[in-house]
């Protein structure tokens, strides 16, 4: 059996089916597929898209559990797209991730309702720790 295209769900008792799907906005090609390769081999499943706008095309209410965007994106900036969940979906979590270490930055992005502000290099565990907090098992 090809167990390859079985993927173990991170919430006990959901099938592949109802599995929570995190979304990876960036556009550079290379981190955004290394985040896509952490966050696979640790379990969960994902999407990955280049720009907000690949993003809003795919959404829908209930499709993401956690929304993982770049701060500089070309076209909408990962705020201004955090900003538009905020209306659209105000549960849903979002981690910006920038590499400018920038505190008055930091300090918007929070204020404006993202869950974290993570700098990039990002270390694994710090990112898996929070989109573990994203489904509730902190």
């Amino acid at each position: 059996m090809d167990k390859s295209r079985y993927r173990r769900s991170p919430r006990k008792g959901h099938s592949l089916s109802t599995a929570p799907v995190f979304a990876i906005i960036d556009d550079d090609e290379a981190l955004r597929q290394a985040l896509a390769e952490l966050l696979e081999v640790s379990g969960y499943d994902c999407r990955t898209f280049a720009d907000a706008d690949g993003f809003l095309s795919a959404y829908a209410p209930g499709r993401f559990i956690c929304l993982v965007t770049d701060l500089n994106l070309p076209g909408k900036s990962g705020l201004v797209l955090q900003q538009h969940m905020r209306c659209m979906d105000p549960g849903l979590p979002v981690i910006i991730i920038s590499a400018n270490p920038d505190a008055l930055t930091r300090s918007r992005c929070l204020a404006s309702g993202a869950v974290a502000y993570l700098i990039k290099p990002i270390r694994d565990q710090v990112l898996l720790r929070h989109l573990a907090a994203a489904l509730g098992r902190c």
